[in-house]
């Protein structure tokens, strides 16, 4: 089994586990806005988040002689363990499911701030007392205290660009009542040329909602923010169940039975991620949520369109939670939920690909940049809080 020893070696992991944990939220609202229905893109990428477990568990999980490997930790009375580390698998899988649907409503910069955020003001603070408090406190609680700021940044960086694409949509009584002479009149004049809307015009906002599967004009926006909190909270929970499943704080495995190695846990946390997400996915195909039109079973097999893109984010997913696990064995957990800094990389993604924040006004850029540059700074902060698992 291999095992990450060294600060140096943690922060690598968790750097890149950063990269790719920020990049699949992107890539799952890249399809979603192509018109596919989030049911499909999830049975897809819980496909490969569960084959990304079994490749890590197989290959580093059984590198090495120290300690019991992988496949030998499958026969051993840890059953214990097993329920934490497969319980911090389900609450992960219900956050997911819940980001798809609040990426929709809220966008994907704000969904992400809010989630990391409760995720690592209450993850990191359990985590840090589970883990015997191994993380200097001096540094990461500040580091905690950016998260705040950040997410209250956050916060008004979705309020201010609320309020900039409503004066763009001014012009336009509802997407549904206006003739299409007043479309292309109004289109014409707020970006649309050619037959291709400008980013962030009037005509670009109302072209992806005719596109995406989940249509989001004139719906609360409560209703993403409460789904937002519902994940957050999730999300917060996963990690600490997965350091009580590798370290076994409460002492509940019986004498002489080793402790489940971070391969062992990382497998048994994705089969209950990818169970729960295959049953609630199937149920949601025949009764969808929020509006979104039946689908069946056949009708998902039969769903090629953004299908690699959807095993894409799977594979991505999987790998960055197992590098943040493995760095968060070796360094402390809290200073490992650094990752949860999603939206550095999220909001990357959603500039670049969706035109998120083009013509917006001159506070909501502001904003933004003081909400990105106090991520960094809480990134920083909490990977110098790593210390050293005896």
């Amino acid at each position: 089994m291999y095992m990450i020893e060294s600060k140096g070696g943690a922060i690598a992991c968790m750097l890149l586990a950063l990269l790719f944990l920020g990049t699949w939220p992107a890539i799952m609202t890249l399809t979603e806005r192509r018109g596919r229905l989030p049911q499909h893109t999830y049975l897809d990428y819980t496909l490969t988040n569960l084959l990304a477990a079994v490749i890590i568990a197989l290959t580093l999980g059984e590198i090495g002689p120290s300690r019991p490997n992988f496949i030998t930790q499958l026969s051993q009375d840890n059953w214990q363990s097993v329920m934490f580390a497969m319980a911090g698998g389900i609450v992960l899988s219900l956050g997911n499911l819940a980001t798809q649907y609040a990426w929709a409503y809220v966008g994907l910069s704000v969904t992400e701030v809010i989630t990391a955020s409760i995720t690592v003001v209450i993850g990191t603070t359990l985590n840090y007392f589970l883990d015997d408090r191994i993380n200097r406190a001096e540094v990461l609680f500040p580091g905690v205290a950016c998260f705040l700021i950040a997410v209250c940044f956050g916060s008004a960086v979705h309020k201010s660009n609320a309020a900039d694409n409503k004066s763009k949509l001014q012009d336009f009584k509802s997407l549904e009542t206006a003739s299409s002479f007043e479309m292309e009149t109004v289109s014409g004049s707020n970006g649309l040329t050619k037959g291709k809307a400008k980013e962030g015009t009037a005509a670009f906002l109302i072209e992806i909602e005719k596109q995406r599967a989940i249509k989001v004009f004139g719906k609360s926006t409560i209703i993403g923010l409460a789904i937002t909190f519902f994940a957050g909270i999730c999300f917060s929970l996963f990690s600490p169940a997965f350091n009580l499943a590798t370290n076994d704080q409460w002492h509940t495995l019986k004498h002489g039975v080793p402790k489940l190695n971070v391969y062992t846990a990382f497998f048994y946390f994705s089969v209950s991620a990818f169970v729960i997400a295959l049953i609630l996915n199937i149920r949601f195909l025949y009764w969808p949520i929020l509006g979104l039109p039946r689908s069946s079973f056949k009708a998902y097999l039969n769903d090629w369109n953004g299908r690699d893109w959807s095993f894409l984010a799977g594979f991505l997913c999987g790998f960055g939670n197992g590098l943040q696990f493995m760095g968060g064995q070796a360094a402390g957990y809290a200073a490992a939920d650094a990752v949860q800094a999603l939206p550095l990389v999220s909001t990357f993604w959603g500039i670049l690909l969706f035109g998120e924040y083009r013509r917006s006004s001159r506070r909501t850029y502001t904003l933004l940049i003081s909400m990105l540059l106090m991520f960094i700074v809480a990134v920083a902060v909490l990977m110098a809080s790593s210390g050293h698992r005896k």
